[in-house]
């Protein structure tokens, strides 16, 4: 669905155990959520390196993420699902990915364990890329210089790659996820490089916005997304249509007093029917906030604004959406 950017060769997505043909990969080892910039620039990393030794080349990353199992009690408002994510590296150029468990057995890892046992023992990787700021094994004691003189010692280079900023801003995820909550999505697609995306099954609603001249099409998020409520200009990627550009509002509807955040998403020249259907949608502009209006007829004339509003952003931004790749 939706997938820009598809391979000659399959995608790999190998789990834990045997890697298959992944085996003796360069990796590039991280959370990689939102796969933005800097991530890019550890993924690029990798691919010159595999290029150079003539082996394939893999995202070695983790599921769940490391925060969520450590700190269940931190909401953890994650950039991309696990899904995305892989869709996202696989847009990335990379020949599979490697998913691990992060479960209480690999946290207790150590980090020794962790590169003898693992990246080397079970994948024979052909070599790592990683950030300046990655740690791993038993209460992160790994550090990338340890990485990088154990692999000296065990026969597989390693490149630590150095921070990446934009314009003196630190590009990382929870840069992004600050640009996000406060509705600067223009900022979060310069950190990753792409607008940021979500991901929903389009379920059934009030019918309130057929009734306006407006339907929607309805998508709950998952309940960490730390989005800021308001109205935004989006594109959507559909199943068997392709990109649609259109207008949505994220929040709480306060014309409604609805308490569960909600994603509604009005869709320019389209009437197919979606009910149970999947679609990405990317957020392309900032709008305004939510508002309650004085009546139905105020709310309907500040909607026609807003889709005049989006397509006017939505043209500026030509046909910026997220590279995606099948998996």
């Amino acid at each position: 669905m939706n997938d820009s950017n598809p391979s000659v060769n399959p995608f790999i997505v190998a789990r834990d155990g045997d890697v298959g043909a992944l085996h003796g990969a360069v990796v590039a080892i991280g959370n990689f959520d939102g796969v933005h910039r800097g991530h890019r620039t550890v993924i690029d990393a990798a691919r010159v390196r595999a290029m150079t030794l003539k082996r394939k080349v893999a995202a070695l990353t983790f599921s769940p993420h490391p925060r969520k199992f450590l700190r269940p009690q931190d909401p953890l408002f994650q950039l991309s699902n696990d899904r995305n994510r892989l869709r996202l590296l696989a847009g990335a150029g990379l020949d599979g990915a490697i998913v691990m468990t992060f479960d209480a057995g690999l946290a207790s890892t150590s980090a020794e364990d962790f590169i003898e046992n693992i990246l080397v023992g079970r994948f024979g990787i052909g070599g790592a890329t990683i950030g300046f700021d990655f740690h791993f094994g038993k209460n992160r004691a790994g550090s990338p210089e340890f990485l990088r003189a154990q692999g000296e010692r065990l026969g597989f280079p390693v490149e630590i790659v150095p921070p990446l900023e934009d314009e003196g801003r630190p590009v990382s995820s929870g840069a992004v996820r600050s640009a996000l909550a406060e509705g600067k999505v223009v900022e979060a697609a310069e950190l990753l490089g792409a607008p940021w995306f979500t991901s929903g099954e389009v379920i059934h609603g009030d019918k309130r916005g057929r009734e306006l001249g407006f339907p929607t099409a309805n998508i709950k998020l998952d309940p960490s997304c730390a989005l800021k409520h308001g109205i935004y200009a989006v594109r959507a990627g559909i199943p068997d249509f392709g990109i649609c550009d259109g207008v949505a509002s994220f929040g709480i509807r306060p014309m409604f007093e609805v308490a569960t955040p909600l994603l509604e998403v009005y869709l320019f020249d389209f009437d197919g029917e979606l009910y149970g259907q999947t679609i990405d949608v990317a957020f392309i502009g900032w709008l305004r906030h939510e508002r309650k209006f004085s009546s139905l007829e105020a709310l309907k004339r500040n909607m026609m604004a807003d889709v005049a509003q989006a397509r006017e952003s939505l043209k500026r931004a030509g046909k910026a959406f997220p590279v995606l790749g099948a998996v």
